[in-house]
């Protein structure tokens, strides 16, 4: 069953080894900020650093793996139908708003919603880190300039990535001004089951 993230919002929910997560953009233009801590020890955590250096590229896609800060794999990405992801800047923040949006009211933005999300698996605030960031656009230029730009996506893209371990999964649908265009719209995900059947788990 598919599940709906509210705009601006985030939800957290255990993900067993074999299950497939699928998220989707059901609007278009919007970015999903993903987490995953190993359910066994939740200090293990995903590494943009690890994921970088063991799939050596730091564009995403389908058939890389996410890996751990102890170089465990933890997610693998079998389908993607958008090929354009982020894995270098930290989830948004009341400090994001403030830097960023100084004209803008201050919101707690995706890290504040994941640390609410997260806060019942025994995760805390100082635990969060890089976020693998679903359909964000952030391209970087020949000098190391970076940009945030809209996501790419159309209504219905979506990406699936299967679990190599039991992992405990943060997920949000973004917060921040530029990562959405300016628009602010939900996130949908679905838990395919290794029975090849949906199982919907997790609080909204």
């Amino acid at each position: 069953m598919v599940q709906h993230i509210a705009p601006r919002s985030g939800t957290a929910f255990s993900l067993r080894e074999g299950d497939i997560l699928r998220v989707i953009d059901p609007e278009g233009g919007q970015v999903s900020d993903l987490l995953a801590f190993m359910q066994g020890d939740v200090r293990e955590a995903l590494s943009n650093g690890r994921t970088f250096d063991y799939e050596e590229t730091i564009r995403l896609t389908t058939g890389n793996r996410l890996w751990s800060n102890r170089s465990n794999p933890m997610l693998e990405i079998v389908e993607d139908g958008v090929g354009t992801h982020d894995f270098l800047l930290t989830p948004c923040s009341e400090a994001t708003f403030r830097h960023f949006y100084a004209d803008k009211p201050v919101h707690r933005g995706c890290f504040g919603n994941l640390a609410e999300a997260l806060a019942p698996f025994g995760i805390g605030e100082d635990a969060i880190p890089v976020a693998f960031n679903i359909f964000m656009n952030v391209p970087v230029d020949g000098k190391g300039k970076l940009q945030v730009l809209p996501p790419p996506t159309a209504p219905g893209d979506y990406i699936r990535m299967r679990a190599l371990s039991d992992l405990v999964i943060g997920l949000t649908a973004c917060s921040a001004y530029d990562s959405c265009g300016g628009s602010f719209k939900p996130i949908h995900y679905e838990i395919e089951s290794q029975a090849g059947t949906a199982a919907a788990t997790g609080d909204l």
